[in-house]
């Protein structure tokens, strides 16, 4: 079944219950009224027909005195007036029909006599109609001498309660259609965004990132329509990122393999010169190896990253003698390339547990980066201190900076910014990775033209 369907359904199941409950105490609160008044209106009367008796014709016969009686009675009264003997005999009837014959069967009588108010509903033996009697005693001196007895005809009452039930399960059955109605036009606006939705993650599962996921309100429809179109957008830019990541590291690969092959071929036709070309081309050719070798790492190391399957391997690490020997490795390359490169480690620092190599690795690409983007006469900072429960090391230099549209996506895998600098695009992704799995954080500033500032977070 579907959704619409369960819709409507439950609509409608949740109207019909809530208007049957109100149609009946309506109908049940009609009928008690009706009702209620006629018998109210009647025991008035009665009532205050046995006063009067009470008052006037205690002393009097009621058999001699019944005619005067029932002429007084039921001058202001609509209803069938009786007058009954303390046996339950028939003295007297405004409809002059019944004079003679016994009431005693019937149960208002006999409560009446007992000196109780009676009150009867039936069917009239002889008009066959629904009818409504109340009878109430008359009292002489303390004893019950007969009682007085109203009736009225329920006819029209019926009538009328009957015409007020057809108006109110009429308006009962409108309210539901009107809901059913509003229940199919309500359930199509939920069901037609839930349809554009399903479409679109169709065309998504086929491949279609491009399609874009209808928002037709602010709700949560919307929000998971808004939720498609940002995860189409990622993936877009996940896949442009790898396809830029294969035809760069297509052509990362081929130039120093190219290089390699060309010095190869050079060689074994010049294999009687063994002197400074020789020397050369072995040069060129370890420098492109090691090249291949650690785009190859950076490969391994993201698959594993990506498949959750690095494994640190801690131990107690002296932050300042790491920091130093940092140093003293990179120093050689920077002075090569007349950059001011100072190392300022606190020798306070505390013993931390982390993996040497991996932060090793981490740091050797910061100061890389560094290195490749900074001219000569600039400077590289490296720090190491404590703050506020962490070790804090950073790598700041004074190179050409990242531009602000490429900062929130330089840790991103495969992003590789608009300097296009040789690489994978992948060290900034694993260092970020690798300090995650220490616990720690990995910030970077930077402002282009200005340099950049790397922090790294390490738990004490």
């Amino acid at each position: 079944m579907g959704i619409q369907k369960r819709l409507v359904g439950s609509y409608l199941i949740v109207i019909l219950i809530t208007v049957t409950i109100l149609e009946i105490f309506l109908l049940v609160s009609v009928k008690y009224y009706y009702y209620h008044n006629i018998e109210r209106i009647l025991m008035n009367q009665a009532e205050l027909s046995a006063s009067f008796f009470h008052q006037y014709f205690a002393d009097e016969d009621l058999q001699a005195q019944s005619e005067r009686l029932l002429n007084g009675f039921a001058q202001n009264s609509a209803a069938q007036v009786q007058i009954i003997s303390s046996s339950g005999q028939l003295l007297q009837d405004s409809t002059s029909h019944l004079v003679g014959k016994s009431m005693i069967k019937y149960q208002d009588v006999q409560e009446a006599l007992s000196g109780n108010i009676g009150i009867w509903r039936g069917n009239d033996p002889i008009t066959h109609e629904d009818i409504l009697a109340v009878s109430y005693s008359l009292r002489a001196k303390d004893i019950t001498v007969g009682a007085v007895r109203f009736v009225t005809s329920l006819t029209e009452t019926v009538e009328t309660i009957n015409h007020i039930f057809v108006v109110f399960i009429s308006v009962g059955l409108f309210v539901v259609a009107i809901v059913t109605v509003l229940g199919i036009f309500l359930s199509r606006t939920i069901t037609n965004s839930i349809t554009e939705l399903k479409l679109a993650a169709d065309k998504m599962a086929e491949g279609d990132f491009s399609v874009t996921a209808k928002k037709q309100y602010q709700d949560e429809l919307g929000s998971l329509a808004d939720t498609l179109n940002t995860m189409a957008a990622k993936i877009r830019l996940n896949e442009q990122l790898k396809n830029d990541f294969i035809t760069s590291v297509s052509h990362e690969l081929r130039t120093p393999l190219t290089s390699i092959k060309g010095w190869v071929v050079t060689l074994i036709s010049n294999r009687e010169d063994s002197g400074a070309m020789l020397q050369d081309g072995l040069e060129i050719i370890e420098t492109e190896t090691d090249r291949l070798t650690e785009m190859v790492d950076e490969l391994l190391d993201f698959s594993k990253l990506d498949n959750e399957r690095i494994v640190l391997t801690s131990t107690s690490l002296h932050i300042s003698e790491f920091i130093q020997h940092i140093g003293k490795q990179m120093a050689p390359r920077a002075a090569r390339q007349s950059i001011s490169f100072e190392v300022h480690a606190d020798d306070t620092l505390p013993i931390i547990q982390a993996d040497e190599n991996r932060l090793k690795q981490v740091l050797i690409n910061l100061l890389d980066n560094s290195l490749k983007f900074t001219d000569p006469n600039g400077s590289i900072q490296l720090y190491a201190n404590s703050v506020q429960g962490y070790v804090m090391i950073s790598v700041e230099d004074t190179g050409s900076g990242i531009a602000e549209g490429d900062m929130a996506h330089v840790l991103q895998k495969f992003y590789k910014g608009n300097n296009h600098a040789a690489g994978s695009g992948l060290g900034l992704s694993i260092s970020e990775q690798i300090i995650k799995l220490h616990g720690g954080q990995l910030l970077i500033e930077s402002q282009e033209g200005l340099g950049t500032k790397v922090e790294i977070f390490l738990p004490k």
